[in-house]
């Protein structure tokens, strides 16, 4: 299906699981305009970005907070004669609110997968649901992010190491921050570029977290040391903790991390490597597999 990217209408929404990773239930909301059952989602508010979309959503159809895994296949439908687009990704529970019934939507049931397939209205959301069953639920998302914008380089009198985020790249930390958030808590290690402290401090305080410096972070031109380490050890240090991380670093080398690790996950690199200021990559890993990858910018 042609889309137009003026006249698309575009929606988020999750297959939302709990349970046993090899043996989910996953949530199906009913609603009463349509009378069927279906996949929590819907529509991105003005100038909303999709990773907001989705986790608000599930929230408000749900009552439930969501940390969201690996994305899954986008359902594209023609919707009262206009093309439409729902993007979907795999999400757990953080916190259950509790269901409110709404006008919108009265009832809330958690299946199996068999009974859920059985129990769906639409194809389209019992093929995102077999997309969903394709590997297990619990991936682990590791993020490489460039940091945000910090001005021009050639005004900037003191150490380059030392120059701060702009204006702009302050407004992108505070959205990444919520950006990065829909993935859940991570580990961050940045590079020791106060560009790069500064990207990540916003994501940092909303998690309660610290940032740990890593010289193997830094940019080529900044490395003054034999002992800055390799930033490949510290991605295989973080792979066999088995925990989410984000890796916060620069243009220079990211990318080149990034092409590594999918080689050595036994996968191909991102078709466009360079990142852009304040774009991250985010490597769903599960089983030292890679299960799924996307790129995301707080534009």
């Amino acid at each position: 299906m042609a889309e137009d990217p003026l006249d698309l209408t575009r929606a988020a929404g999750a297959v939302v699981w709990r349970g046993a990773a090899d043996d989910p239930q996953v949530v199906l909301i009913h609603r009463p305009r349509y009378d069927d059952w279906t996949l929590p989602k819907g529509k991105l508010g003005p100038g909303e970005h999709v990773l907001l979309a989705a986790v608000r959503e599930v929230h408000e159809e749900t009552g439930l907070e969501v940390v969201l895994g690996r994305p899954l296949p986008a359902a594209g439908y023609l919707k009262d004669g206009r093309p439409k687009r729902v993007d979907y990704w795999v999400a757990a529970v953080s916190t259950d609110h509790g269901f409110d019934p709404s006008d919108e939507v009265d009832e809330l049931a958690w299946f199996s997968i068999g009974a859920a397939l059985d129990r769906l209205s639409y194809p389209r959301d019992s093929g995102t649901l077999l997309d969903f069953t394709g590997t297990r639920p619990d991936s682990v998302p590791l993020i490489f992010l460039r940091h945000a914008r910090a001005g021009d380089r050639r005004r900037w009198s003191g150490a380059d190491r030392d120059r701060p985020l702009d204006p702009a790249g302050e407004e992108q930390a505070a959205k990444l921050a919520d950006l990065l958030g829909c993935f859940g808590p991570s580990r961050i290690i940045s590079s020791p570029a106060t560009r790069c402290v500064q990207t990540v401090e916003w994501y940092a305080d909303l998690i309660d977290a610290d940032i740990e410096i890593s010289k193997a972070l830094a940019a080529p031109d900044q490395v003054t040391d034999q002992a800055a380490g390799d930033p490949r050890q510290l991605v295989l240090d973080a792979i066999e903790q088995g925990a989410p991380a984000v890796f916060c670093g620069h243009g220079e080398t990211l990318p080149g991390l990034v092409a590594w690790l999918c080689g050595y996950l036994g996968a191909a690199p991102p078709a466009d490597p360079w990142l852009a200021k304040a774009e991250f990559d985010v490597l769903h890993l599960l089983g030292g597999k890679l299960v799924g990858a996307e790129r995301h910018s707080p534009t």
